[in-house]
């Protein structure tokens, strides 16, 4: 922590392109250069791993009870490309929010956004952004995706697989012995990118489906813990709604908030998500 920014610096991490191997998707190497990527990409899921010893650090256990991490990626690392995360020190005890960024050694920016503990008053930094809603009608892969619409309920399992072999792989690039022990409320806890797939995998496979063939990235992420943490070897029901839909020149995105609910009917935790579509990669833009 230095005295003039009061701000706490992570350790330079290389994270690992953990999904290298999903054949036509933005992580595939072969995909992801035909996009005009430098290759197979890093999930932006992955990233936020790095965070939480900071936050520990910044606002201590309860981060994980009723803290939040809200980023919007900037600029898609490959796989072993030098990371560091850093979040700015709250200025006392308390509700706090604060920024939160990563960056490659040379400064060049991967991510930006908020962390906060408990409720401050403004809002993080994705509720903050412009949507940019757009009318559906111009729109090719979400002309039938409007704001509103649905999403689940499921029931998931968390999946505890997932964070035991990157734990026993050493893929996690900050593996708290929470994520493999006992934590301080009991059971081992999930880690933010094993949340992330909570909040995203099952709930969006109706949707992902319906809109055919294309390569999809995270735009950005916000998980918010409402009565954390969120426990390995449980299930837990998640619903979602879609919350807007817009486009830039490259992509069709879509922003959809989603929750998990726990076996009392709590909500644990809920996620804000901007997944983007790259136009090049669909039939739909064959013409262009």
């Amino acid at each position: 922590m230095t005295d003039a920014t009061a701000t706490y610096a992570g350790e330079i991490r290389r994270p690992r392109n953990l999904y290298a191997g999903s054949a036509g998707s933005i992580h595939e190497d072969a995909t992801a250069t035909k996009l005009g990527f430098k290759g197979g990409t890093v999930a932006g899921s992955v990233h936020m791993d790095q965070f939480p010893p900071l936050l520990v650090r910044a606002f201590g256990d309860r981060w994980f009870e009723d803290g939040s991490l809200s980023l919007y990626f900037r600029n898609a690392t490959t796989d072993g490309e030098p990371v560091q995360a850093f979040v700015e020190a709250p200025s006392g005890p308390g509700d706090a929010q604060v920024r939160a960024w990563m960056t490659r050694p040379d400064g060049t920016p991967v991510a930006e956004g908020t962390a906060s503990a408990g409720a401050p008053e403004e809002p993080s930094a994705l509720f903050a952004r412009d949507l940019r809603p757009v009318d559906p009608a111009g729109l090719r892969l979400l002309r039938d995706v409007h704001p509103g619409d649905p999403l689940g309920p499921v029931e998931v399992p968390v999946n505890a697989e997932r964070q035991r072999t990157a734990l026993r792989e050493r893929y996690l690039t900050e593996p708290l012995d929470w994520y493999g022990d006992a934590s301080p409320w009991g059971a081992a806890i999930a880690s933010p990118s094993v949340t992330v797939d909570l909040l995203y995998t099952e709930v969006l496979k109706p949707l992902k489906a319906s809109l055919g063939t294309r390569v999809g990235l995270f735009g950005a992420i916000e998980i918010r813990y409402l009565a954390g943490p969120v426990f390995l070897d449980r299930a837990y029901t998640v619903s979602g709604e879609i919350v807007a839909v817009s486009e830039t020149p490259k992509t069709e995105a879509f922003w959809y908030d989603s929750h998990a609910h726990d076996a009392d009917g709590r909500r644990v935790v809920s996620m804000r998500m901007m997944l983007r579509s790259l136009k090049a990669s669909s039939p739909l833009y064959a013409d262009k």
